[in-house]
C-alpha cells in the first residue's frame, strides 16, 4: 500500500487516505469526499464487490481495481459491478495518469447513460400521468381529449413546470379531493340516517324515508369500501378502524324496525360516528396539503349541518328532550355554524358562476327550512305532521343543493390544480 501511495504521488495524484481494511471505507469516503477510489487486492473477493455495491449506493465515483491474479469470471463480475478500470498483474507508475483518465471517461459515460435512462423513464411516467390527468379533467370539466391536453399544456407554461409535474398535481389533488368528499359524506350520513329513522317514528314520509335510509346505508358501505381500497393510500387501516367499528353497530340498529326506546342509543352511535368521520376527514385534508381542500371540507360540512339541524328539530318536536341530548342548544349551534359557513363559502376563492348559483339556491332552501321550523313547537296533531313533512322535504332539498356544490368544488379547476 505504501509503494502504491508513493507511485501515485510521483504522478501528481494526491492520496487523501490509505486503508488496509475495506470495511471502514464507506465512512472515510463520506468524510473525505474523494474524486476517485483505487483498490489494491491480491485477487477479487466477495468483500471487494460488496463494498463497491455499498459505495455505489452512497457515492457514485470512478473505481480503479488492481489485482495480482484474476479469472474470466472475476472480470465479468467486475464489469457487472461497475468497476471502471480493472488492472491484472501489476502496473507501471507512468500509466497512472492514463488509467485515472480512463476511469473518469468511463464514469462520465456511465453518468450520461444513466441520465438518459432516467430521462426516458421520467418521460414514460409523465406520459402515463398526463393520460390519467386528462381523464380526470375530461370527466370533471366535460372536456374533449384535445381540450384537456391543451388545458394541461397552458397550465404547464404559466406555472413554468413540466407537463408531467402538473399532471401529477392534478392526480394528487383529485385523489385527496375525492377522499375528503367521501369521508365528509359519512359525517352527513350519520345525521341523515337518524333523521330518517325519526321520520318513520313520526309517521311522516314513511315509505320514502325507508327507501332513502336503505340507500344511505348502502352509500356509507360504498364510501368505506372506496376509502379502504380504491382511494388508498389516503385512508389507512388505522384511519378507518374507529369508523368501521362504530358503523358496524349503527348499521345493524338502523336496519331493524324503528323503536322509540332505541332513539337515544341510536343517536349516541351516530354522534360517535360523526366524531370519528370528522377526524378522518380532517386527517385526509391535512395529508393532502392542498389549500383548496378546506373549501371542499366546509361545503361537505354544510351537508352534515343541514341534516343535523333537521334531526335536532325532529327530536324536539317528537318530545325526545332528554337532558343528555341538549336538543335546543345543539339545534341552535348547527343553525349558527351553517349560516357562518354560508358566508365563508361566498367569500372563498373557488366561486365559479355555477357555484355562485348553487349558493343562491342553498340560501333560499335554508330560509325555507327555517320558516318551516318557526312556530312548529306550538303545533300539534295533523298540523304538526304537516310541519314535519315540510321540514323533511326542505331538508332533502337543501342536502341536494350541497351535494351538487360539493361535486362542483371537487371538480373545479382550482381544486384540481391544488
Amino acid at each position: 500500500m505504501a509503494r502504491l501511495s508513493d507511485d501515485l504521488a510521483s504522478q501528481g495524484v494526491r492520496v487523501l487516505v490509505a486503508l488496509d481494511d475495506e470495511r471502514d471505507l464507506v465512512r472515510h469516503v463520506v468524510r473525505h469526499a474523494p474524486d476517485c477510489i483505487i483498490f489494491d487486492f491480491l485477487e477479487p473477493t466477495d468483500a471487494l464487490f460488496q463494498v463497491i455495491d455499498a459505495l455505489r449506493a452512497t457515492a457514485w465515483l470512478p473505481f480503479v481495481v488492481l489485482v495480482q491474479r484474476s479469472s474470466v469470471a472475476d472480470i465479468e463480475r467486475a464489469v457487472a459491478a461497475g468497476i471502471h478500470v480493472f488492472v491484472v498483474d501489476g502496473y507501471a507508475p507512468s500509466r497512472w495518469s492514463g488509467l485515472i483518465q480512463l476511469a473518469y471517461a468511463r464514469w462520465r459515460h456511465e453518468q450520461s447513460v444513466k441520465q438518459s435512462l432516467d430521462e426516458l423513464a421520467q418521460r414514460l411516467e409523465d406520459r402515463k400521468s398526463v393520460e390519467r390527468a386528462k381523464g380526470i379533467l375530461m370527466q370533471a370539466r366535460q372536456l374533449t381529449d384535445d381540450a384537456a391536453f391543451e388545458m394541461l399544456r397552458t397550465v404547464s407554461m404559466h406555472a413554468n413546470q413540466r407537463l408531467g409535474r402538473v399532471a401529477e398535481q392534478i392526480i394528487h389533488s383529485a385523489r385527496f379531493a375525492e377522499a375528503v368528499n367521501r369521508a365528509g359524506q359519512l359525517r352527513m350520513l350519520s345525521q341523515r340516517m337518524v333523521k330518517l329513522y325519526l321520520l318513520q317514528l313520526a309517521g311522516v314520509q314513511v315509505a320514502r324515508s325507508q327507501v332513502i335510509l336503505l340507500e344511505s346505508v348502502q352509500r356509507a358501505d360504498e364510501n368505506l369500501h372506496l376509502l379502504s381500497k380504491k382511494l388508498a393510500p389516503p385512508a389507512t387501516p388505522e384511519d378507518l378502524a374507529p369508523v368501521l367499528q362504530i358503523w358496524s353497530r349503527l348499521r345493524a340498529d338502523l336496519l331493524d324496525a324503528p323503536k322509540v326506546e332505541r332513539v337515544f342509543s341510536l343517536n349516541t352511535l351516530a354522534e360517535n360516528l360523526l366524531t370519528e368521520a370528522d377526524h378522518l376527514t380532517e386527517s385526509l385534508k391535512a395529508r393532502g396539503a392542498v389549500g383548496s381542500l378546506q373549501v371542499l371540507n366546509v361545503a361537505g360540512r354544510q351537508r352534515m349541518l343541514s341534516q343535523r339541524f333537521s334531526k335536532y328539530v325532529l327530536l324536539h318536536l317528537l318530545g325526545a328532550d332528554r337532558p343528555e341530548l341538549d336538543v335546543l342548544n345543539q339545534q341552535h349551534e348547527a343553525r349558527d355554524t351553517f349560516q357562518a359557513n354560508l358566508a365563508y363559502l361566498r367569500a372563498a376563492p373557488l366561486l365559479t358562476p355555477e357555484i355562485r348559483e348553487d349558493l343562491d339556491r342553498a340560501d333560499q332552501a335554508w330560509r325555507q327550512m327555517l320558516q318551516g321550523v318557526s312556530g312548529a313547537r306550538t303545533t300539534s296533531g295533523p298540523a304538526l305532521k304537516e310541519r314535519i313533512d315540510r321540514l323533511a322535504s326542505a331538508s332533502e332539498n337543501l342536502l341536494e343543493v350541497f351535494e351538487r356544490l360539493s361535486v362542483s368544488y371537487e371538480r373545479s379547476l382550482d381544486m384540481l390544480l391544488g
